[in-house]
């Protein structure tokens, strides 16, 4: 029996911008598989990890999460707004990310 993923991929398009400000404190994320407001109304208060590999190591693991929760959809294809505990750095922009099926609401 092959693993089951409990968590649906997902890509960092950016910060929340204007035409010349950027808003670090809220990021833009592309669900696969959703494509209008509708579908993302699914995921709204889902939690979010990006998940990225640093030089040292922290009780014994490089590997270090940021969390964060789906908050709102974000225009028409799909797109949602998200908040996380510590701003997204600029190299997280086009990075993969984990949208966890927690806390469920079905």
């Amino acid at each position: 029996m092959g693993s089951t993923r409990l968590y649906a991929k997902a890509r960092v398009l950016g910060h929340k911008r204007g035409k010349r400000n950027s808003r670090p404190n809220t990021s833009l994320i592309q669900i696969e598989g959703v494509s209008n407001p509708k579908e993302a109304e699914f995921y709204l208060g889902k939690r979010l990890a990006y998940i990225y590999r640093a030089k040292r190591e922290i009780a014994g693991s490089k590997v270090r999460v940021i969390w964060g929760r789906v908050t709102r959809p974000h225009g028409n294809s799909g797109v949602v707004r998200s908040k996380f505990t510590s701003n997204l750095p600029p190299q997280a922009f086009g990075a993969s990310i984990r949208v966890m099926l927690f806390p469920s609401n079905i």
